[in-house]
């Protein structure tokens, strides 16, 4: 297997999941140079936004445009992303249970809303990864700036669809640094307990709090 996993750092982490011919760009950010430089000469096969605030879907467009590569989002997320792109839907409809192969590896949709309706998760069975977008960090699962739109619905897509994984799965997240399902079932608790309103007053100056 010949699949592996890039990184780009802007307003929120890129990812980019291929080999030496194709990718498939996961959350592009809002700089669409510094991704394509990334990919190089690779085929860009997909975009996919695990949800439509700017921070992470502001790029899509002019990322997939190179390539005319298909643009992916849940529809519960739609409206998010007219505010970003008003004039433009994304190509594909992602829901549960949806699969992308790219570089002989499969990407699978898991629908974690909390953050936003739309929120997904995509996992990778034979890279071990999970890839997260703002459903949750290290520090915990990620707020907006005008607070939680659900906290409790993003804390039980935690636990039913991040924790249920196996332990050594890589966590990939939307800021800040991957760690692992096991160090996320053991802090989960101290982020039931805190809260929503004890998480925003801990963390009111992170890069964590998406501003959308």
């Amino acid at each position: 297997m010949d699949a592996r996993i890039d990184r780009v750092t802007s307003a929120a982490n890129t990812w980019i999941v291929g080999d030496d011919e194709e990718v498939i760009v996961i959350d592009p950010g809002d700089d669409a140079a510094a991704v394509l430089a990334k990919i190089g000469d690779r085929e860009v096969l997909a975009v996919i936004c695990t949800h439509g605030h700017a921070g992470h879907a502001a790029a899509a467009i002019e990322v997939a445009d190179r390539d005319a590569a298909l643009i992916a989002l849940h529809p519960a997320d739609k409206s998010a992303w007219h505010e970003v792109h008003p004039e433009t839907d994304p190509d594909i409809s992602m829901e549960e249970g949806g699969a992308f192969e790219v570089a002989g590896v499969t990407l699978e949709v898991v629908h974690a809303p909390g953050h936003s309706r739309g929120s997904v998760c995509l996992y990778c069975e034979a890279l071990e990864a999970l890839f997260t977008g703002d459903v949750v960090t290290s520090t915990g699962p990620v707020a907006r700036a005008d607070g939680y739109p659900d906290f409790g619905k993003q804390l039980d897509a935690i636990g039913a669809q991040v924790l249920t994984l196996p332990p050594d799965t890589r966590i990939l997240p939307g800021h800040g640094d991957e760690f692992t399902v096991a160090v996320a079932e053991k802090r989960f608790d101290s982020w039931v307990a805190a809260g929503q309103d004890g998480w925003r007053l801990k963390h009111h100056d992170d890069d964590e709090i998406d501003d959308e």
